[in-house]
Order: structure tokens, then C-alpha cells, then sequence
């Protein structure tokens, strides 16, 4: 793969570095850079986000990613942006000290507590560029899998009449929009031991936090009693409603995010298996269609 003109970057012009990739990144190669000279002002630990792929495709927006980036950094819940260079399609952060997490670290309740509070206050910060609607995305993804003739599962159309259902219920009762990342899996936050930090903002934009947790809580394989122990450290006492809410966002999170999958299958250039990755979000979603406790998620919902 041809490396990204880091020479062109204004934050190092005339200077000397080291650069290593970092893992993760599935529309994105990280690298990680760190200046290794004698420099006036200091040394630089940053990370360079090249973005890969066809961001039409995907509903990325690199302009809002950056601007939400610098807003999550004012909010205190993510890195500062160092430069932007969209003709370059490279974004620089700072680089966070600590540790990306894995889904069994979110099994600790110190830790699983402080993903909830960097995500209150992600969403008590500025507002996002844009917003971000799963059901206007599902739409749009399965709108672009039907007309390149991408792989989708059988059976997936068949949910249609209950994810309108799902709809419905969620729109039935007003909740305020903040400004969100919508991807936090475990390895887009970064643990330093007292505090973490909430990274990767390419899906960014104002949406429900009912969303938020709900995909955390799925894309972390959360049991039921850890999608309860996460509502109750971002919300403090949530309600049946609160509970039932992200229960069903968790919903809406695996059946949009499984079409991406299948589009990443056809179009992306990393070698990964993007269709198992659907596949595994489809299945997740199918089994809570047709399984005994949608009915009264639907119910539930709507009382507050």
C-alpha cells in the first residue's frame, strides 16, 4: 500500500519522525507518528488517520469528522485535531496515552464507569456538524446494496414490517438529540487508568444517546445485566422507557450497521471479512425480531 504524503503535513515540515501503524481501523490506516529531533517547539506524538475506501459509499463526511473531532476535544471527551488535509484525506490528532479496550475490559464496573462518563460528556458538549439517523441510513445503505447488486441475506427484507414498528415507537416520544460518536465499540475508547477517552469520529453527528449506548452495548457483546449496569452509570436511575429504549437502539444498530458490512464486502480495499462482520449483526438483529421480548420493548418505549 503507498504511504500517505506525510512530508506534505504543515506539523512537520523540516522536521525528522518515526512512524509505526497502529491496529484497528477499518476505513482507515493509523499511523502513529512521533518527531524524533531537536526542535524548538518540542516534540509531536500524533496520529495521522489516512482514510481509505469510498466515503460516498459509506455516508462519511471528512469535513464533519474533523470539525466533530475538535468538538469532542472541547467537550474534554476526545483528542485535539492538530491539522486537516482533506486533499491529502488525512486527519492528525494528538496521540492519547492509554490503552484501546477490549470488550472483556468492559466486564470491570471502574471501567465500564468511566466509558459512561466520558460518554455524558461527549453529549453535554457542542454540537455536532450534521446529524445522524440510523433509519435514514439503513435506508440509504440498502438503497446502494440493491442498486450495485451486493450480497444481502435472505430474509432481510422480511424484518421490514417490524423494523417500521421499531420506528414508529422510538419517534413516539421526543428525546433530544446530543452530539454523538454512533461507533463506540471497545477499541474506540481509550483508557488511561482514570480516565478515558472517546476516539474516531468519522459517523459523528447529533442523534439520540439512546443509539450510543445501544451500540455500544451491542457491538461489546453486552449480557443483559451489563446493557443495565451501562444505563444506570450514564443515566443514574433509568427509567423502564430508558432501559427499553436502548434495548431497541441496540436493535437499530445491528440491523443498519449489517448492511455497511455487506457494502465494505463488495468495495472496500482492506482484507477483512466484512461480510461475516454483517452477517454476525444481521443475526443478532433477526433473533431479536423474532424473538418473545420485541412486543414489549415496543410497549415499554413509550412510557416516558
Amino acid at each position: 500500500m503507498t504511504a500517505p504524503a506525510l512530508d506534505r503535513l504543515a506539523c512537520l515540515a523540516g522536521r525528522s519522525w518515526r512512524v509505526s501503524d497502529l491496529p484497528g481501523g477499518l476505513t482507515n490506516r493509523n499511523l502513529h507518528v512521533v518527531t524524533d529531533d531537536d526542535h524548538p517547539d518540542g516534540p509531536l506524538d500524533l496520529v495521522v488517520r489516512w482514510a481509505l475506501g469510498d466515503a460516498t459509499l459509506l455516508g462519511i463526511d471528512r469535513d464533519a469528522e474533523a470539525a466533530n473531532t475538535a468538538s469532542a476535544a472541547d467537550a474534554g471527551a476526545g483528542p485535539r485535531v492538530l491539522e486537516y488535509r482533506p486533499d491529502l484525506a488525512l486527519l492528525v490528532i494528538e496521540f492519547l496515552p492509554g490503552r484501546s479496550l477490549e470488550d472483556p475490559d468492559l466486564t470491570d464496573p471502574d471501567v465500564l464507569r468511566r466509558a459512561a462518563e466520558a460518554t455524558r460528556r461527549l453529549h453535554a458538549g457542542p454540537r455536532f456538524a450534521g446529524g445522524f439517523d440510523m433509519f435514514a441510513r439503513q435506508a440509504t445503505y440498502l438503497r446502494t446494496v440493491r442498486e450495485h447488486g451486493y450480497w444481502l441475506p435472505p430474509g432481510y427484507d422480511d424484518h421490514a414490517p417490524a423494523w417500521a414498528d421499531v420506528r414508529r415507537a422510538l419517534g413516539s416520544t421526543h428525546r433530544p438529540t446530543v452530539p454523538c460518536n454512533n461507533d463506540l465499540l471497545a477499541a474506540n475508547f481509550i483508557d488511561d487508568g482514570s480516565r478515558v477517552w472517546l476516539i474516531d469520529y468519522e459517523y459523528s453527528g447529533n442523534n439520540d444517546p439512546c443509539f450510543e449506548l445501544g451500540n455500544t452495548a451491542t457491538e461489546c457483546n453486552f449480557s443483559p445485566e451489563q446493557v443495565e449496569a451501562y444505563a444506570a452509570a450514564y443515566f443514574g436511575s433509568p427509567r423502564r422507557a430508558d432501559l427499553a429504549r436502548v434495548r431497541l437502539q441496540m436493535l437499530c444498530s445491528e440491523y443498519g450497521w449489517a448492511l455497511w458490512g455487506f457494502i465494505q464486502a463488495a468495495a472496500s480495499p482492506i482484507e477483512f471479512d466484512f461480510r461475516g462482520w454483517g452477517a454476525e449483526r444481521y443475526e443478532k438483529a433477526a433473533a431479536t425480531f423474532r424473538g418473545p421480548d420485541l412486543t414489549r420493548l415496543l410497549e415499554e418505549v413509550s412510557g416516558g
